[in-house]
């Protein structure tokens, strides 16, 4: 599938983005390992998320689709899974594969995950290491640190404090729902502070936390079923924020956007670039939700770094790096290494395709310098099979001169399955073509 993109002179209106993608694996991982029935509303129904549930069905617990994004998930408990019948196919998503292994580390059986292709090139090793040191057996590729993983849990993991080697809530995630049935409390502590969706989202399923400004220790014991209303996810609102700010005449409010301050990096960085965001707090069901509104207007260049910043916003550099290509002066993105291992090599990929429309990007070790305020032009561009890719690329093509041909979009159904019409509704108009 490709996009065929034309430029627009103005977005406005009113939309709601998909739910978090974060919060929704969360919710169905532990939904299957509380005592009792919960049930989820707002679930991103796009393809990382429903590997998750397809996952947690092939472990035994018992998941009912009521509605639109709407589940009801029984628990087996802490205990209470069972032996999968075949391999579990994470697809493309790292958080699928990465916090399953914690979920494994702690059933005493074994179970075969998988991935694509891209899955199967990205580290593991992170993950494997402390689920090792608490019990589990993992073996496979590369030593057992890529995918296809093989791994044996024990029913009672040893109590561990690990010091993880970089901010991850995915390492921090794994070794917490390790620990959830250990035989003592399990200590994670971290360079600098990632996002805390599990931390959150474990409190409500009743576990016991005791949180520091980069610690959190998790006391073991039983989750109870409760009910989870998933937010807008601020990641997919970063490709209409950032279109709001770039596109000549705009207004776009966005309504129920997930704004955890461990995930509102973007806003700030756009703040600072002097891009016009009002925000209307709304709900706080666990997750606190905003309504935000963006108009257009001239940005700045600016820097992005540092260990407080840049965890907070990892999955927006892309987007980011768009807003930068039309924001006269050299903004430097750095700190930023961890974008080498995602869908793709982010860095390259940026520098690679933003270049082919024009941007003037010098790729750097731990991230790039963009120098902008010159005219993106249309061009045939490669997404390389990375959603965020391919929907940045979209969203530069709206002010470029001409048209833009964007290969390999089928992975933007990963986590944003309305982009499309999302972005013609706002622009009323089909600016973007989907073809086979």
């Amino acid at each position: 599938m490709k996009f065929r993109v034309r430029p627009v002179r103005a977005l406005a209106g009113e939309a709601e983005v998909p739910g978090d993608k974060s919060v929704s694996h969360r919710a169905a991982l532990l939904g299957a390992l509380a005592e009792g029935v919960s049930e989820v509303q707002g679930f991103l129904e796009a393809e990382d998320c429903l590997r998750t549930i397809a996952a947690v069905q092939a472990l035994g617990a018992e998941v009912t689709r009521k509605g639109p994004g709407h589940y009801r998930i029984a628990g087996a408990g802490l205990r209470g899974l069972s032996e999968p019948a075949d391999v579990v196919d994470c697809g493309n998503s790292g958080t699928a594969a990465r916090l399953l292994c914690g979920v494994l580390a702690g059933q005493p059986f074994w179970t075969m995950l998988t991935g694509d292709a891209s899955m199967r090139r990205r580290p593991m090793g992170r993950i494997a290491e402390p689920l090792r040191r608490m019990g589990a057996t993992i073996v496979g590729r590369a030593e057992g640190t890529r995918l296809p993983l093989a791994i044996r849990g024990t029913a009672t993991p040893k109590a561990i404090e690990y010091a993880t080697p970089v901010a991850s809530a995915q390492i921090k995630s794994a070794v917490l729902l390790a620990g959830l049935g250990a035989d003592g409390p399990v200590t994670v502590i971290e360079p600098a502070p990632s996002r805390d969706h599990s931390e959150r989202m474990l409190r409500r399923f009743g576990a016991r936390l005791t949180t520091g400004a980069r610690t959190v220790t998790l006391t073991p014991g039983p989750l109870r079923a409760t009910s989870v209303v998933v937010p807008g996810d601020i990641s997919s609102a970063a490709f209409l924020l950032v279109a709001g700010a770039i596109v000549g005449e705009a207004r776009v409010t966005l309504h129920k956007v997930g704004v955890n301050p461990t995930r509102t990096g973007i806003l700030e960085v756009l703040e600072a670039m002097g891009a016009r965001i009002a925000s209307a707090a709304a709900a706080d069901e666990g997750e606190p939700t905003a309504s935000l509104t963006v108009t257009g207007g001239a940005l700045r260049a600016t820097e992005i770094g540092g260990a407080r910043l840049i965890p907070r916003l990892i999955d927006e550099v892309p987007i980011l790096a768009v807003a930068a290509a039309v924001a006269p002066g050299v903004t430097v993105v750095r700190d930023a290494t961890e974008l080498r291992v995602k869908e793709s090599d982010r860095i390259a990929a940026i520098a690679r395709e933003l270049g082919k429309m024009g941007a003037r990007i010098e790729e750097r070790p731990d991230g790039m310098a963009i120098t902008g305020g010159g005219r993106l032009h249309g061009a045939a561009v490669h997404s390389g099979g990375d959603h965020r890719m391919a929907m940045s690329l979209a969203v530069a093509a709206l002010v470029a001169d001409g048209e833009t041909v964007i290969e390999d979009t089928d992975c933007v159904n990963t986590s944003f399955p309305q982009f499309t019409k999302t972005i013609n509704d706002l622009a009323g108009i089909p600016v973007i073509t989907v073809e086979a």
